[in-house]
């Protein structure tokens, strides 16, 4: 078996010093291929090494400077230190370099949107769903953009998609119930954040937003 190929089997199971051996192997039996010292450095990132992984990946731009996967990973240790600004030009270049996939789309949205853009997210995050319609992350924070830029109907479609694929997704229903209030939909927005609690009887916001438009109602009567 092709060395890289054991060395992920290997890592996806958890196996990680005989991961770390094969990928090794890949790389002493082929030193110029970048596709193992990315591997090798998705294991060190998974295993807590960063600051040695991110030097495997740019060893294999080195190598390649079209290994868009190195500049995916690359994005991904940078997203998850919060350094958005890098993130985001790791996750361009990726795409630039042909990686057109659903996670490189939808780190790129979320990257753009931390740093505040939701506008700018929003094609990027639409197309992760696109690429990857099941995807129950990539359409709760698409609708939560949506919903942020005040989109509030396609926000609604979004977020029902986002329960329909996980009918106990607590959030989605507290912010269908929210968007409901928006619309004064309020009988909606109640049967909305009553499934949101009955998930999760600790959501605070959505006992909050249920409270205040209760006693707004009583206040009306």
């Amino acid at each position: 078996m092709d060395k890289n190929l054991k060395g992920i089997e290997l890592m996806q199971a958890g196996n990680w010093e005989e991961a770390a051996m094969a990928f090794n192997e890949a790389i002493e039996e082929n030193p110029g291929d970048p596709v193992a010292y990315i591997n090798f450095g998705n294991l060190l990132a998974v295993t807590g090494d960063e600051v040695r992984a991110l030097k495997f990946f740019q060893h294999a731009l080195e190598l390649d400077e079209n290994a868009a996967a190195a500049y995916y990973s690359m994005g991904t240790i940078h997203y998850n230190n919060k350094q958005f600004n890098h993130a985001k030009a790791m996750f361009e270049a990726a795409m630039k370099k042909g990686l057109d996939t659903a996670d490189n789309y939808f780190m790129l949205g979320m990257s753009i949107a931390e740093l505040g853009n939701k506008r700018l997210a929003l094609p990027y995050l639409q197309r992760s769903t696109e690429l990857e319609p099941d995807d129950v992350d990539a359409r709760f924070q698409y609708g939560l953009c949506l919903a942020e830029e005040g989109m509030i109907d396609l926000a609604i479609l979004q977020f029902e998609e986002c329960i329909s694929l996980a009918p106990d997704h607590a959030d989605g229903y507290y912010n269908l119930g929210v968007a409901f209030a928006f619309k004064e939909e309020t009988g909606k927005a109640l049967d909305m954040l009553d499934k949101a609690l009955k998930i999760d009887s600790g959501h605070e916001m959505a006992l909050s937003v249920k409270n205040f438009i209760e006693d707004a109602l009583k206040k009306d009567n």
